[in-house]
């Protein structure tokens, strides 16, 4: 970045629509990144990697201690009365967001568990890494946009807050859930940033302006000289789609 696009990125405060994800082999790395990021991000996603190594729950609680809004990306996928158990139990955590797989039973399970706490549920629609040829694979008949369009539909059926979806099907997950309605999109990459796994990404500015309440940018900012620095870019671009 040119010194005067440095010195502007400096003055950017954190964006609550910024999430960064803790996708690190350890907690203790995962740590290391919440105290080089500082004040620049507000919101994080701990997901399945943490929480396989034991300490995942704990950070979470931790980063809802020091102020910070927490994403508990667990995803999860079982039958209805295992969801119910396990959203009651994490809802008791006090953390922001829950992801559980798109389907039916699992979502409608999960309403339920969480009960009457702050714990807002969301959808897990189609994964960011997933083309067409890849559904047609796993056994679908459909395209990924025709997929997270029904499953939008039944997330809102189910009473789910939102959905998690790629930017590019953003505005149809606005347009169907409302002005209320949380649309999380991961696969959201910088156009100075490599896209990775993602194969339907977009930039934060496209993704907001098609309709995402959240967006989630993780290697962008992770995995810079100066992660800092780097939040604050992102966050600089998001000002363009202010709410």
């Amino acid at each position: 970045m040119a010194a005067a696009a440095l010195a502007q990125a400096s003055t950017v405060k954190a964006d609550p629509r910024l999430i960064v994800p803790l996708d690190l082999p350890s907690v203790a790395e995962a740590r290391a990144m919440v105290e080089a990021l500082g004040e620049a991000v507000s919101f994080y996603k701990v997901g399945l990697e943490l929480f396989a190594g034991g300490e995942g729950m704990t950070l979470a609680r931790d980063l809802k201690a020091a102020g910070k809004q927490v994403f508990l990306d667990w995803k999860l996928h079982d039958i209805g009365t295992t969801v119910q158990r396990a959203a009651a139990v994490l809802a008791g955590s006090g953390c922001d967001f829950l992801t559980v797989h798109g389907e039916p039973q699992v979502m409608a399970s999960a309403v339920r568990g969480r009960g009457s706490s702050g714990l807002r549920i969301l959808a897990v629609t189609v994964l960011t890494s997933l083309t067409d040829a890849d559904l047609i694979e796993t056994g679908y008949h459909e395209s990924a946009r025709a997929l997270v369009e029904r499953r939008i539909h039944q997330a809102i059926a189910a009473g789910c807050d939102g959905v998690i979806a790629s930017p590019h099907e953003a505005a149809l997950a606005r347009a169907l859930g409302g002005k209320d309605f949380l649309v999380v999109t991961p696969g959201v990459r910088p156009d100075w940033s490599a896209r990775n796994d993602q194969a339907r990404a977009a930039t934060p500015l496209d993704a907001l302006r098609a309709g995402a309440s959240h967006i989630v940018c993780g290697r962008p900012i992770t995995a810079a000289n100066d992660p800092a620095a780097a939040a604050r870019r992102v966050a600089g671009e998001m000002a363009g789609a202010l709410p």
